[in-house]
């Protein structure tokens, strides 16, 4: 029932994200068709301000995409992406012992499971957030997983991954500030279901804490960890 609710949440998401960008679009037309004089550029050079990327205590980079359960994906050519584990993911499984990552060559499909993470003697699934064929595996963080918790957007990357389909693949996933809406919705849910986890950082805007399910025993960190990840 929990993933039908997560799954709903997120088509609610989508839908509010295509919205906006439709009416982004429409709003945008007349000034095509429209060109302002010459001089009006230089009072245009300033971008938006954009909203911070730390959410609740997480890390939500505004160059990457989401999958709802927690993994991310960054285009790196029109068909190459790499993926990694996000930072709420991340802080949730906190000091995992071993990584079981794909072989090369590999396909993988979109909401698939795709790699393991194992505490002692427990293992939860994540799911790929991108489908193709995998070029690469990151061997640093096979010897050192503890680099998929202290680093997951830079040095505790994943995999890289050849996807044909990309563009679309992409569509699926989360950018934004749908993202930081879905990052918010997972926080509060982690509140009610472990309530004071996420108080402290909630008074200064500060991070959350590195494993901030460290003090479950494995059994019940690993049913914590597959309801977000759903798995």
């Amino acid at each position: 029932m929990t993933v039908l609710l997560v799954l709903a949440t997120v088509v609610v998401f989508l839908l509010i994200d295509h919205f906006y960008s439709r009416r982004a679009e429409v709003r945008e037309a007349p000034a095509e068709r429209k060109p302002a004089p010459l001089e009006a550029p230089a009072a245009q050079v300033a971008e938006p301000r954009l909203p911070p990327a730390l959410v609740n205590g997480f890390q939500v980079p505004q160059n990457l995409r989401y999958h709802p359960g927690h993994t991310w994906a960054l285009s790196e050519s029109p068909s190459l992406v790499r993926v990694g584990l996000d930072d709420f993911a991340a802080r949730l499984v906190g000091q995992v012992t071993s990584i079981t990552l794909p072989q090369r060559g590999q396909w993988i499909r979109q909401g698939q499971k795709v790699w393991s993470l194992r505490r002692d003697g427990t293992t939860v699934d994540m799911l790929s957030p991108i489908e193709g064929a995998v070029t690469d595996i990151n061997e640093a963080v096979l010897q050192q997983p503890d680099l998929a918790r202290t680093d997951p957007y830079g040095e505790g990357w994943l995999l890289k991954v050849e996807s044909p389909d990309a563009k679309t693949n992409f569509r699926n996933l989360l950018g934004g500030q749908l993202a930081r809406w879905w990052t918010e919705e997972a926080a509060m849910r982690l509140q009610r279901r472990m309530p004071g986890v996420l108080d402290a950082v909630a008074q200064d805007g500060g991070v959350a804490i590195d494993s901030i399910t460290s003090h479950l025993p494995d059994q019940e960190w690993a049913e914590v960890a597959r309801d977000f990840f759903l798995t």
